[in-house]
């Protein structure tokens, strides 16, 4: 039985110098769908330990970006703000003012108990903290991803995401573990409130 650091991706990311395999998953998604032409404001939540701040960095990089998790994030950058707290408690427009953000991207997941109705019912709260976020900070004809469960709940929440943004996508990056049952929600050309 392979073992979890035993995992291809895994050896790439440590190769290539990244925080995490999860890197490949935003790197797909974002050959698919151009997610940062002209990005200058980015929210990354559930960016611990850094990997997806790092891929940001990198493909924007003029860009400012507000980095939230409760775990350390392992990057450190003059463009990151980090913010080591739960996101029902941050008052977002102390660091953005009056701007939005052109970009939300959301890697948030629970610390899963094997329990499968509670890890999707836990997984689809922060889904849905994530786009409450969006709607409130992404400026219009901005870009949304966010990691779900699939499960109870999934055909509510993609309708939501598809009634807020002019495109839904979902997709499932070829690094997604074989046994995992998550999925990427693509919201591209936030509609605005």
């Amino acid at each position: 039985m392979r073992k979890w650091n035993d995992d291809p991706f895994t050896k790439k990311a440590r190769r290539e110098n990244y925080e995490a395999r999860s890197v490949y998953k935003l790197s797909e998604i974002d050959r698919k769908e151009r997610l940062f032409p002209g990005v200058r404001r980015i929210l990354d939540l559930g960016a611990a330990p850094g990997s997806w701040t790092q891929y940001c960095l990198e493909q924007a990089p003029a860009a400012k970006i507000i980095a939230v998790d409760l775990s350390p994030l392992q990057v450190e950058d003059p463009r990151i703000t980090f913010l080591q707290q739960s996101i029902e408690d941050i008052d977002f427009t102390v660091h953005l003012g009056s701007e939005k953000v052109d970009l939300v991207l959301s890697d948030m997941a629970p610390k899963t108990s094997g329990i499968h109705d509670s890890d999707v019912a836990l997984s689809l709260e922060l889904a849905t903290t994530a786009l409450i976020t969006a709607q409130k900070f992404l400026k219009p004809g901005g870009h949304f991803v966010a990691k779900l469960f699939m499960g109870s709940g999934f055909e509510d929440y993609q309708r939501q995401v598809r009634m807020a943004f002019g495109q839904l996508r979902l997709i499932r990056p070829e690094s997604t573990r074989k046994h995992s049952r998550e999925i990427f929600f693509v919201g591209k050309n936030f509609k605005g409130i």
